[in-house]
């Protein structure tokens, strides 16, 4: 037999009818705060006041753990930030359009659409910052209409969902990965398209350009790639 002072130790629980040694019901209150100030023999192994308040522990988690509210705190977010990556290889015979300006060069990107690879992770960006799917899923290549689509189309939309959840670009940071050719001749232009694109002024929108220092596809001129970062901000 263990001997045990009656306390507020079930409080959560409803009254506790306790037999005695001699057979005799015991009855005490389980309400916050009440106790019994005299001795009484239980004939309960201390084990089931552990798995009491082992219960009320795990109650407390699960409580704790219960439902949040993360999907309504996202939609008045002051800004959202996303970031884009793509990359394309570099093949004879097609054109190389960077931000919507054909550079010379004897070798383009071979896609389904131009291969715009700086538009294209653009799109990501906005579309990853809106948290919506990115851009192989709303213009999947298994569909014929895209094939040859200059990539303009594509930013366009993601402006007009930008625009539709309220926000506007804060800044965008872009890098183009490429040996081959140099773009420093063509960089304001492609800087001055992607800001009239995007409806930004084009202090808000830095590019810049690496090489891989003559290492893998990249720098082997046989592929491109390009990262942008963006800002959107609520209007």
């Amino acid at each position: 037999m263990a001997i045990a002072t009656a306390t507020n130790l079930y409080t959560s629980y409803s009254p506790i009818t306790i037999k005695t040694r001699n057979n005799k019901s015991v009855s005490f209150s389980s309400q916050p705060g009440a106790y019994i100030s005299r001795h009484v023999k239980f004939a309960v192994p201390i084990q089931k006041r552990t798995t009491l308040s082992i219960s009320a522990a795990s109650t407390t988690a699960i409580q704790v753990d219960g439902p949040t509210t993360s999907s309504k705190a996202s939609k008045t977010l002051p800004f959202r930030v996303g970031h884009g990556f793509d990359l394309h290889r570099l093949e004879p015979g097609y054109p190389l359009i960077i931000g919507g300006i054909d550079v010379p060069h004897d070798r383009g990107c071979e896609a389904h659409s131009d291969g715009d690879v700086l538009l294209h992770c653009v799109v990501d960006a906005v579309l990853g910052a809106l948290g919506l799917p990115d851009i192989g899923q709303i213009f999947p290549d298994s569909d014929p209409k895209w094939k040859g689509a200059p990539s303009s189309v594509f930013i366009k939309e993601a402006v007009r969902l930008m625009h539709e959840a309220g926000y506007e670009i804060g800044n965008l940071d872009a890098t183009l990965i490429l040996q081959r050719p140099k773009l420093s001749p063509h960089k304001e232009a492609i800087r001055a398209n992607l800001s009239e694109l995007l409806g930004a002024d084009p202090s808000v929108v830095n590019l810049k350009a690496k090489t891989h220092e003559k290492v893998d596809s990249l720098g082997e001129n046989r592929s491109i790639a390009a990262h942008t970062v963006v800002l959107l901000m609520k209007k």
